[in-house]
């Protein structure tokens, strides 16, 4: 006994030294084991290291009797794998089976030899097969089956198949991130707070965008329609494009590297452009929302092809005012008045297309723009200055659309008219020219804001210093000098 001293204690046993115990070394519990005498004064723990099975069983069961004299260890094997039992003592009364498994000590106890013998003949032809189950105990091994028929009721009634491995890995890392919330709180608050998301393919979802904004595009009892016809058609161009780029993709499978490669392709274009792609592409997604197409909580508009960009305000174009003239004096019937409207009134184009000539008189001294035919939807008054009165004197008698063609005729009218005086056409130039020579004229953003229905702040911002007082007094003193009957078009040149 004092040959290995106690203190290592049991964690300390491998299995060679156990086997070399068991035939006749000095045990560190305080046995020896005498070749074919079994272990007399040994007093085995019930588990060592947690690798032997409990026993529940009484060591009062009367033990077999046994037809001849064994010694003890018995080696048990078959093939390369072995495994040893161990016989009797008086202070254990139970035969041991001890094998390694998967690199672990295996201990088993029994009250007869003949249930150890078979225990040690399945076990080291499990060991020799490969198999892993002999490295379970009799729980563990009930866990694992009935863990298993778990899965396969899962994967029967959803079609997904989920090993043991990853469905135990998958919950141990969610059990990690929950601190102390069980799986369970955590999948119902989840389920309570975000809406089940639809498959849908990304065309037809385009196309249910597409048609969804079609009503309010459309005039009712004579009432402005909510979205401009023009407008929705350029959307809906748009967003086909959007769609084409991804065929097959379901809405809720859109990643952000998705809409990076979208935006990559406008790489050409002004950031201005870009600007409204992604304006269109951010509505489509809210209203994918709204559907249930698409998560709350998508983060697609965190992608960098996403951020909008600062761009540079485009340059504003005007007339001058002899070139005011000249389109005034040679403008036919219906273009003069749409143009005079828009160079001395500020009203904008769009608003002209859609002013009677009833809202030209009905107030003195005043072109009344209806909230129904404004663009910021909100009533405004432009005066009617001496020059402007001047040119629309001829249609006081008019009555319906000022301008009753389309838009396109109006603007293929202007490009032809400018073409024959040879003046170069600027966007927007005739509107601009009203708000720069006004501003100029007064000093005043807040009144020439209140007549052309902008915001006070962009006055300055896009119309300041382009024109001097003298040249708005010009600007403003543009009448007619004779009959429209005999005005002959005279070109401009450049000087």
């Amino acid at each position: 006994m004092a040959n290995f001293p106690f203190a290592l204690g049991l964690n300390h046993v491998n299995f060679s030294q156990l086997v070399r115990w068991c035939n006749g070394s000095t045990l560190p519990f305080g046995g020896i084991c005498h070749g074919s005498n079994p272990c007399r004064t040994a007093s085995l723990p019930a588990e060592i290291n947690g690798s032997t099975e409990s026993r529940t069983d009484s060591a009062q069961k009367t033990a077999e009797s046994e037809t001849q004299k064994l010694r003890f260890p018995i080696t048990v094997k078959h093939r390369k794998a072995e495994a040893r039992i161990c016989g009797k003592t008086k202070a254990y009364p139970f035969y041991r089976v001890c094998a390694y498994v998967a690199g672990k000590r295996k201990m088993s106890h029994f009250a007869t030899y003949s249930e150890a013998k078979a225990k040690a003949d399945k076990l080291v032809r499990e060991i020799a097969d490969g198999s892993q189950v002999a490295a379970l105990n009799a729980h563990q091994s009930h866990d694992a089956l009935a863990a298993l028929e778990r899965l396969e009721s899962f994967r029967q009634s959803s079609g997904k198949r989920v090993s043991l491995l990853g469905a135990v890995s998958e919950f141990v890392e969610a059990a990690g991130k929950l601190n102390g919330r069980s799986l369970g709180d955590a999948v119902d608050g989840y389920l309570n707070t975000v809406a089940s998301v639809k498959r849908k393919d990304i065309a037809e979802a385009v196309e249910d965008f597409v048609a969804g904004r079609q009503p309010k595009t459309r005039s009712l009892d004579g009432k402005r329609a909510q979205l401009s016809a023009g407008y929705a058609y350029q959307v809906g161009l748009w967003l086909r494009d959007f769609a084409k780029t991804f065929p097959g993709t379901a809405v809720a499978d859109l990643t952000k590297e998705h809409l990076n490669l979208f935006m990559a392709k406008f790489a050409e274009q002004s950031g201005k452009s870009r600007n409204h792609y992604r304006q269109t592409v951010k509505m489509f997604l809210r209203w994918a929302v709204k559907r249930d197409y698409l998560s709350p909580s998508h983060r697609l508009l965190e992608a960098d092809g996403m951020a909008a960009e600062l761009s540079d305000a485009p340059e504003t174009e005007i007339y001058s005012p002899i070139e005011l003239r000249a389109l005034l004096e040679a403008a036919d019937k219906e273009l003069r008045p749409v143009l005079a409207l828009q160079a001395l009134g500020g009203v904008r184009l769009q608003e002209c297309l859609r002013l009677t000539w009833q809202d030209v008189w009905r107030v003195p001294g005043h072109i009344e723009v209806l909230s129904a035919k404004s663009k910021t939807r909100s009533r405004r008054l432009c005066e009617r200055g001496e020059a402007l009165g001047q040119w629309l004197e001829p249609y006081r008698e008019h009555s319906g659309q000022v301008f009753a063609k389309h838009r396109d005729t109006f603007h293929e009218s202007l490009s032809s008219l400018l073409k024959t005086l040879r003046i170069p056409a600027k966007r927007n130039g005739l509107r601009h020219g009203f708000c720069t020579y006004h501003f100029a004229l007064y000093a005043n953003e807040n009144l020439t804001a209140a007549q052309a229905g902008n915001s006070p702040a962009m006055i300055p911002a896009s119309y300041k210093g382009l024109a001097t007082k003298a040249e708005a007094e010009k600007w403003f003193a543009v009448a007619p000098l004779q009959s429209a009957e005999n005005v002959i078009p005279l070109s401009i040149r450049k000087p």
